[in-house]
C-alpha cells in the first residue's frame, strides 16, 4: 500500500462507511467545527503531573482546539515548572486539597485526570460536581459499578465524560477497525492481541505494584488495550472468557498484583481472541486471521510508531500525535455542545471494565465466566 496523504486517508476511510458511528476519523474533527467556533479553544486542566501527563503535554501544545490552562498537583516543584513552561497563571494552579475550588474558575472548562487508577473515580466525581467536563485515563476505575457511578455523576451535573482512548484516532487502528468490521478479508476468526513490558528495575514502591491504588497488575495497566482492540475490530461484545495467571518470576515486586495474565475471549460471531499482558517480557502485537486473509500490527498497542501488513501488502500511514487528535475531537464536540460519540464515552470505559472484571474472575476461579 502506497503512503497516503492526510487528505487521502480522510477520504478513503473517514467518509461513507457503513460503520461510521464506530469508526471515527480525522473527518469527524473537521465536520464538527462551525464558523462561530473558529479560533475558540477548550481550556484544560491536567490533574496529576506524572509520566503520562508529560506525554499529554505535547499533544495539548499542538492541539488546535485545546489550551493547557491549568494543573492540579501535590508537588510544588512540579507546579512551579509547569507554570513557567506553559505560562499558567497562579489562579489556575491547584493542589489536591483545594481542588474543589476549581468550580469557581470560569477559565477551566475540562479536567483531564491522569492520576493513578485508584483516584480516577474520586476526582471524576469531584470534577463533575465542580461543573467541569472530564477526560479520565484508562482503566476508567476498578469496577463496572464504579464506572457507572462516574457516568451517573457526570450526567447529574450536566457535564460530559470521556475516556482517553487515543488509539481510536490513530491511522493504523482506524484501518484495522475497517478491515475487521467491513469484513474486507471475510469473517475474522482469530485475534491475538498482547501487550507487555519487562519491568525489572522498577521500584518496589511504584504505585503500579500496589493493589489499593493500581487495582491490579498488567491487566489493568496494559490489558485494556488488548480488550479494546478486539472489541473494536470485531464490532462485537465478548460473551464469555477463560483466563489464567502466569508464573511469578519477580516475587520481590509482585506481592500484591499479578505479574502476568493470559485470557481467551469468545464473541457472538464465533471469533476467539487470545491475549496476554506481561510484566516480565516485551510484547506488542495485534494479529487477526479471517476467512480470506489476515492483518497485523507490530508494534501495535503502545505509542508506536506502528508497523503493519495484510494479505495484500504493507500498511503505510502517516504518523500522528494520537493525544492531539483525541483531545481535538473531544473538544470539537464539547465546543459544539453536542454529545460525545460512544467510542470515547464513559459508557465505553464501563464496557471495558466489565470485561476486565470477568477476566480476573475467570483467572481466580479457573472457570469460564459468562459476560452476557
Amino acid at each position: 500500500m502506497n503512503k497516503v496523504t492526510r487528505r487521502g486517508f480522510v477520504e478513503r476511510i473517514g467518509l461513507g462507511l457503513g460503520v461510521a458511528a464506530t469508526l471515527p476519523s480525522f473527518a469527524s474533527q473537521l465536520e464538527m467545527v462551525s464558523p462561530n467556533q473558529a479560533g475558540k479553544k477548550l481550556n484544560v486542566a491536567l490533574c496529576g503531573l506524572g509520566r503520562y501527563a508529560n506525554v499529554l503535554k505535547q499533544g495539548l501544545s499542538t492541539s488546535h482546539y485545546c489550551h493547557l490552562a491549568g494543573v492540579v498537583t501535590g508537588t510544588p516543584d512540579k507546579a512551579s515548572q509547569w507554570k513557567k513552561d506553559y505560562a499558567i497563571p497562579d489562579k489556575n494552579i491547584y493542589s489536591y486539597q483545594n481542588f474543589d475550588q476549581i468550580r469557581n474558575n470560569p477559565d477551566i472548562d475540562l479536567v483531564y485526570i491522569t492520576l493513578p487508577n485508584g483516584l480516577h473515580k474520586e476526582y471524576t466525581i469531584r470534577a463533575a460536581q465542580a461543573g467541569k467536563h472530564v477526560i479520565v485515563e484508562k482503566p476508567m476505575a476498578f469496577t463496572e459499578k464504579d464506572c457507572q457511578e462516574m457516568i451517573d455523576a457526570c450526567k447529574s451535573a450536566g457535564v460530559q465524560l470521556a475516556v482517553g482512548y487515543r488509539l481510536h484516532y490513530e491511522p493504523y487502528h482506524l484501518e484495522i477497525k475497517r478491515l475487521g468490521q467491513e469484513k474486507v478479508f471475510g469473517q475474522v476468526r482469530l485475534i491475538d492481541a498482547s501487550l507487555g513490558y519487562r519491568l525489572a528495575g522498577i521500584s518496589p514502591d511504584d504505585w503500579h505494584l500496589k493493589k489499593a491504588i493500581a487495582g491490579g497488575g498488567p491487566l489493568m495497566n496494559l490489558g485494556v488495550y488488548c480488550v479494546q482492540s478486539s472489541r473494536y475490530v470485531l464490532g462485537e461484545e465478548p460473551i464469555s472468557v477463560t483466563a489464567q495467571f502466569g508464573p511469578v518470576t519477580m516475587p520481590d515486586l509482585f506481592k500484591e498484583v499479578e505479574e502476568n495474565i493470559t485470557w481467551q475471549l469468545n464473541f457472538p460471531s464465533g471469533a476467539i481472541c487470545t491475549s496476554s499482558s506481561m510484566s516480565d517480557c516485551n510484547i506488542d502485537r495485534f494479529f487477526a486471521s479471517a476467512d480470506e486473509g489476515y492483518f497485523e500490527l507490530s508494534p501495535a498497542l503502545s505509542y508506536g510508531p506502528f508497523k503493519g501488513k495484510t494479505t495484500q501488502g504493507v500498511l503505510n500511514f502517516p504518523t500522528i500525535n494520537q493525544q492531539a487528535a483525541m483531545v481535538d475531537d473531544i473538544a470539537n464536540y464539547l465546543l459544539a455542545n453536542k454529545p460525545l460519540p460512544t467510542h470515547i464515552s464513559g459508557e465505553e470505559g464501563r464496557k471495558d471494565m466489565k470485561v476486565l472484571e470477568g477476566i480476573y474472575r475467570a483467572a481466580t476461579t479457573g472457570r469460564k465466566v459468562n459476560l452476557k
